[in-house]
């Protein structure tokens, strides 16, 4: 196999995006993403150096790879990320990174991840209650996002995206505050379907908050909404504006209408192993290619490989979830 894209699967999709874990550790302990207690984290050793992400990345670009994604875990617990940010911008092929994060450490770095290159930031906000965050997050940080989200809009950042999960029960309630604090603050606002990747085997789909209740929600009580015409984008929200133009709302229909029929990611975890879906019970070493004195061309067949076997929806060919025993910080956000 040669070191050429484009990276075309079984289904006709052309990969581009990759997303990079670049820690499984967080500041937080946010209900889906992981327990409360007990979680056990890569070691130093185990966890990939920007230098051998930089590697990986550069032969990823070859591929065809144009735009990344740093996520955790909390990547801003990490140190000097925006190093590896100024790094990425750097390599040829690469036209955009953005990295998502939990918002506590976003006013210490927002103006480095802006002068390194960083084009966007999308910042976890499921609710602007202090005692639900606590209780989501478990966590007494909200006071810390909300500064993050100011830092970062005084760094500069154009686009900032807000991903609040839709969990029935728990943030039915927060749709209508999160939708007017983003109107007000000039933010894009994303929900996002309760989808089961918490590793703990307790999702059920009566706890999904389907994107169609969320837009009626909205439509009802915040004003009235239109789709954007996304020209054959593979951005996994549809998009929709208010119509007395009081910004956007996205809406990721994991459960209820899966974008995978449109899917151009992949994922490489904090310890190097690349994944094809987020739902894949299967993982390709990368690590081991990069720690072995692979080559480049062995790394590019890891990459064509993943791609070549990926599954047609949520990690099957029969529609259903693929059901992993990883947990969302150890997969990456």
């Amino acid at each position: 196999m040669s070191i050429a894209g484009p990276l075309v699967d079984f289904f006709g999709r052309v990969h581009t995006h990759l997303r990079i874990s670049v820690t499984d550790r967080c500041n937080a302990r946010c209900y889906y993403c992981m327990p409360a207690e007990g979680v056990q984290f890569r070691s130093h050793e185990e966890i990939l150096t920007y230098e051998e992400i930089e590697r990986f990345v550069k032969v990823a670009a070859r591929l065809g790879i144009n735009k990344l994604r740093l996520t955790g875990g909390e990547p801003l617990v990490r140190k000097d990320v925006p190093k590896l940010v100024e790094k990425l911008v750097a390599v040829p092929g690469i036209i955009e990174v953005a990295l998502t994060t939990n918002g506590i450490l976003l006013a210490r770095y927002a103006a480095e991840l802006k002068a390194a290159g960083l084009n966007r930031l999308n910042v976890s906000l499921d609710t602007l209650d202090p005692q639900k965050f606590q209780q989501i997050a478990r966590c007494d940080a909200l006071p810390q996002v909300l500064e993050g989200i100011d830092a970062a809009q005084r760094a500069g950042f154009e686009e900032i995206k807000l991903n609040a999960l839709a969990i029935r029960g728990m943030c039915d309630d927060e749709v209508v505050p999160l939708a007017l604090f983003a109107r007000q603050r000039g933010l894009q606002l994303r929900f996002i379907e309760f989808m089961p990747v918490n590793g703990r085997r307790d999702w059920r789909d009566d706890r999904v908050f389907s994107g169609e209740e969320i837009l009626e929600v909205l439509s009802r009580e915040v004003g009235p909404l239109e789709p954007v015409e996304t020209n054959g984008s593979s951005a996994p929200a549809t998009e929709y504006r208010f119509r007395d133009g009081g910004g956007r709302i996205g809406l990721i229909r994991s459960v209820t209408e899966p974008f995978c029929g449109q899917c151009n990611r992949l994922r490489l975890t904090a310890d190097g192993m690349l994944q094809n879906c987020l739902f894949s019970t299967r993982q390709w070493d990368a690590r081991a290619v990069l720690r072995s004195g692979g080559t480049q061309r062995q790394l590019a067949q890891l990459v064509q490989i993943a791609v070549s076997t990926k599954n047609r929806v949520r990690g099957t060919d029969d529609g259903n979830f693929a059901r992993a025993d990883r947990t969302m910080h150890q997969i990456g956000g």
